[in-house]
């Protein structure tokens, strides 16, 4: 089975990846380590420990980082809830994590397996720059490292004109990331607006499923759905962070490149603003895998298997 290690600001879409990274039969997921992000740390944490229960698994979820290499925490519980969780009145607390902080957890996995662990990143990417600083070697060990986040091939950004949510939160820890040597493959936003918006039809086909986790997975976008309809004009609302998910386990069907890519710190508007060396322009040495594309039916045929009853 391979290996994945999972870092994840968990509310409604990250929950969705999670689930289906725990019910893959091919995939062990060593571990949960939590950043800020979406929500503050402990929500993030609580959230992340319903939905390993509610998968009737026991993989350990631990804490993190609560904000930013350098800036204060901007969530973005306007979007997902203050609980994350579309504010639905789960029972988010209570529930205590393992032992360990996020970083160190994260050196000490790869470092364990070396050439085995697939990380996947699934918020700001706070956890792994401050792992990376503390163990630069963690760079050559790791077998591959899917990061959603930033927005590649074309626009526009979810925070800004041009940034998406995770590279805009902490942009140092992107930059850090980048320039580190890791195998890494981004997932941007961009690719989650053209193949995974859970339209009308796409609800009812996961409704369908008549799967406790099915259910969960469209109750918990309440508040993701207004957000879509009012804000982003999608025709539903869309999962980036399963999308990146499907391509860690499945990156066969991918459109991607092998390019330079930067992050800009700042000021607004382009912090957070993904610099994509197309063309060389900036003479950037390629370290990235950029997804271009990435099928939206084999991504819901995927999506729908994993969230389905199972015996």
């Amino acid at each position: 089975m391979r290996k994945f290690l999972i870092d994840t600001d968990t509310a409604s879409d990250d929950a969705v990846a999670m689930c289906m990274a725990l019910r893959h039969p091919d995939v062990d997921v060593l571990g949960f380590t939590v950043v800020a992000g979406n929500v503050p740390l402990d929500q993030a944490v609580q959230n992340a420990l319903y939905t390993v229960e509610l998968c009737g698994d026991d993989t350990p979820v631990y804490a993190g980082a609560a904000q930013p290499m350098l800036r204060d925490l901007g969530t973005a519980q306007d979007v997902h809830g203050q609980d994350g969780f579309g504010d639905i009145g789960l029972d988010l607390y209570g529930r205590t994590p393992a032992d360990g902080w996020g970083p160190h957890v994260i050196v000490d996995t790869i470092r364990a397996h070396p050439g085995e662990v697939t990380l996947v990143a699934l918020g700001p990417l706070t956890n792994l720059a401050t792992a990376l600083l503390w163990a630069p070697d963690i760079a050559g060990l790791v077998e591959r490292v899917v990061i959603m986040g930033g927005t590649g091939e074309h626009g526009p950004g979810n925070i800004s004109p041009t940034a998406e949510f995770n590279f805009w939160v902490d942009p140092e820890a992107v930059r850090v990331v980048l320039r580190s040597g890791m195998p890494l493959e981004l997932v941007g936003w961009d690719v989650s607006i053209t193949s995974a918006v859970v339209t009308d039809e796409r609800r009812a086909q996961i409704r369908g499923l008549e799967s406790p986790l099915g259910d969960f997975s469209i109750d918990i976008q309440a508040t993701l759905s207004s957000y879509a309809w009012d804000e982003t004009r999608l025709a539903g609302p869309d999962f980036p962070d399963p999308i990146a998910m499907a391509h860690a386990i499945d990156p066969s069907p991918a459109i991607s490149e092998h390019l330079g890519v930067d992050i800009a710190i700042g000021p607004d508007p382009m912090r957070g603003t993904m610099i994509v060396d197309h063309y060389g322009f900036a003479q950037i040495t390629p370290n990235a895998t950029v997804v271009a594309h990435y099928p939206e039916d084999h991504f819901f045929e995927m999506l729908l298997d994993l969230l389905g009853n199972r015996d």
